[in-house]
């Protein structure tokens, strides 16, 4: 692990096998970018990081792999996004996507293998989500794979709700001359949604277990029911792929959901994202779990690479 300079700020950076990971610990607790060196001396990308000229609004930028927390995408309390509502019946703010990929992490790890790093609440953080608690990422960096590991610790004296995931930026498509069209994904799901305007869980167009990532209608889908917690995507015919696991078990929770997106057809990124259930948990309840007082729960997934 070695640190080095990057547009004025200090970010981190371990060389693990073929793998290289970028990592700034401290601001969202962000993985940047993940690449690896092929055999012919050719480095292909797997985590996407765009060429930016400033860290002003870092946690915007389109790439690494934003920290989900508290919850995942628009929340909406009876059909006012950004806004939930608590136990106590008060209605509060909630940031799409939650408050910690803007939110200021401290290092409580560092070493040749990973990190760990601890959300720091301000006044915002707390208005949106008023607990005792403490939140910690931690990040375990293997030759070509990399398992992240969230970790919700109740300090206070009620349950905390919580629906966390990640927002994975893939680098796609990461051949030289290929298309989307040339790149299939396979997400084991019985059940496919979207969330309508005012955050309602609707039923998706069905389709195949197979897919090209050229179909349009995997945007903004969220794919449920899992019949396994692996999903794989690459290029049709050839053996490179990237694996995204979500959880240890072979089938994971009922609720636990995979979301497909991109920004448009020509982005060079390609987003599927482990989340512990659909978009507007405390509203819905699906895949919303309760930490109890004096109560650590986890959350995991692991991505690799061939």
């Amino acid at each position: 692990m070695e640190k080095i300079s990057y547009l004025g700020e200090t970010i981190m950076r371990w060389s693990i096998g073929p793998s290289t990971f970028l990592a700034l610990p401290e601001r969202g607790a962000r993985l940047m970018n993940w690449n690896f060196t092929l055999g012919d001396g050719s480095v292909r990308d797997v985590i996407y990081w765009p060429e930016l000229k400033s860290l002003d609004q870092f946690h915007r930028v389109r790439g690494g792999n934003p920290i989900l927390f508290p919850f995942c995408g628009r929340t909406f309390d009876q059909g006012k996004i950004d806004h939930w509502r608590t136990s106590d019946g008060v209605q509060r703010p909630m940031p799409q996507h939650g408050i910690a990929r803007q939110g200021q992490f401290k290092l409580v790890r560092l070493d040749a293998r990973g990190f760990a790093a601890q959300l720091l609440p301000g006044t915002e953080e707390q208005a949106a989500y008023p607990y005792d608690y403490e939140f910690t990422v931690t990040y375990r960096f293997e030759s070509l794979s990399l398992t992240c590991e969230f970790a919700l610790k109740n300090l206070g004296q009620e349950s905390i709700p919580w629906c966390p995931g990640h927002h994975f930026y893939f680098t796609l498509p990461w051949s030289e001359g290929l298309s989307r069209n040339n790149y299939v994904i396979r997400i084991p799901a019985s059940e496919r949604l979207k969330q309508d305007s005012a955050g309602q869980l609707v039923p998706a167009p069905q389709l195949n277990a197979d897919e090209s990532v050229a179909n349009p209608a995997l945007i903004d889908t969220l794919h449920s029911h899992l019949r396994s917690g692996e999903v794989r995507f690459g290029e049709t015919g050839k053996n490179n792929a990237v694996i995204v696991r979500l959880g240890s078990n072979p089938i994971p929770p009922r609720d636990a959901t995979f979301v497909t997106w991109t920004a448009d057809e020509k982005a060079p990124f390609y987003c599927v994202e482990p989340w512990m259930g659909p978009p507007n948990a405390p509203e819905h309840k699906r895949g919303l779990e309760l930490v109890r007082p004096g109560e650590t729960r986890t959350f995991s997934v692991n991505v690799a690479a061939k």
